[in-house]
């Protein structure tokens, strides 16, 4: 456990980041990357088939200054990111509540709420159940502590990792920099009419890549989108859903849930020559293809006004990934670094497996 210290004083002691199961490596390297980038000496632990990897400076840090760096969209391949503070080791099985209470004492503050996370592996995943009954008890014990102050919305958040029945990490979250979901990973309901589970991602894409404002002015009804290898169409219904007019353009068959919409129009063509008779909002792509191909067509698409903004799917080799992701990285900036400032976000989501998810625009 670490040291003692000031009660008045917000500490942590590094980082955690949760993943895909097998991801660990990048992830790692991320950490590392980000450690340096702030400053924070220290080391990283991963263990393959974790589904979670923490960075353990060598000294207690003041809380704040890991807190502002600490944005869960600033890594690929972690699902969740968060300063963490305390390890809880040997829980009890039944009072987990007493030493939890202590060891989120050892903060140095008070927070607005409390999510009770686990990594996504099987053995995780079997504390799930407990995770909901023990939020409740817990909850009133942090109150009762006068640790837990729901209405204060500058607060930070607590989150509690369980990687098994009798360890708990605890970590803290500034609003707005954790993950949207718990351990970052979307509940989402599949839409009979969409054809095809791909439209899950697609759906979390939105979510996790747009913010509120983009979602707002981009998705609106009326406007135009290009889907390139759209079949059987779960990503074309996710816009004509929100009644966008959709071009889906592939050799292969839409799904007449999606036709039925009838927002779209299919044209059997080549999703790498195909181009539009005039300008669109959106373009997305989840062909399966060299992800360096795909990303040369997005920058094309992009730069040349064709679309002002583009959702897709890299599919990267099972080794080095990063430096797939790295390469499409600099084919994207060659080509629009003389057209104009540009947004690229990209995140490893939860329906991602073997890919990633990107999100490009010219900032307006």
């Amino acid at each position: 456990m670490p040291p003692d210290h000031p009660d008045n004083e917000a500490i942590a002691y590094g980082l955690l980041a949760l993943c895909r199961a097998g991801f660990e490596k990048e992830v790692a390297a991320e950490l590392d990357e980000l450690a340096a980038r702030i400053g924070l000496s220290g080391f990283v632990r991963a263990r393959e088939g974790a589904a979670f990897v923490t960075f353990e400076a060598h000294e207690a840090v003041p809380y704040a200054e890991l807190a502002t760096s600490c944005d869960w969209r600033s890594l690929i391949f972690a699902r969740q990111l968060l300063p963490w503070f305390a390890r809880v080791d040997d829980l009890p099985e039944r009072d987990r509540a007493t030493p939890l209470v202590a060891a989120a004492r050892s903060a140095g503050q008070r927070f607005s709420a409390v999510m009770l996370e686990t990594p996504d592996t099987d053995q995780a995943k079997q504390q799930s159940g407990f995770c909901r009954r023990f939020t409740l008890p817990f909850s009133e014990a942090l109150g009762k502590a006068g640790l837990l102050r729901p209405r204060s919305q500058h607060l930070p958040e607590l989150h509690v990792v369980f990687p098994d029945a009798v360890t708990a990490w605890l970590c803290a979250s500034e609003p707005g920099k954790a993950a949207l979901f718990p351990a970052g990973i979307p509940r989402l309901r599949m839409p009979r009419e969409a054809g095809s589970r791909s439209t899950l991602k697609m759906a979390e894409a939105i979510y996790t890549l747009l913010t509120e404002e983009e979602r707002n002015v981009t998705l609106r009804a009326g406007l135009r989108a290009v889907d390139l290898g759209a079949a059987p169409g779960g990503w074309t219904w996710q816009f004509a859903y929100r009644g966008l007019h959709v071009t889906a353009v592939d050799n292969g068959t839409i799904a007449p849930s999606v036709l039925a919409t009838d927002m779209v129009e299919h044209v059997r063509a080549d999703g790498f020559t195909w181009r539009p008779h005039r300008n669109v909002e959106w373009m997305v792509c989840d062909m399966v293809e060299q992800p360096s191909r795909i990303a040369s067509l997005v920058a094309d698409w992009v730069g040349s006004g064709r679309c002002k903004r583009s959702i897709f799917n890299l599919k990267l080799p099972m080794k080095k990934r990063l430096d797939a992701v790295e390469q499409c990285r600099k084919l994207i900036h060659k080509r629009l670094a003389s057209v104009g400032p540009y947004d690229l976000r990209i995140k490893h989501l939860y329906h991602d497996r073997e890919e990633v998810t990107a999100y490009l625009a010219l900032r307006q």
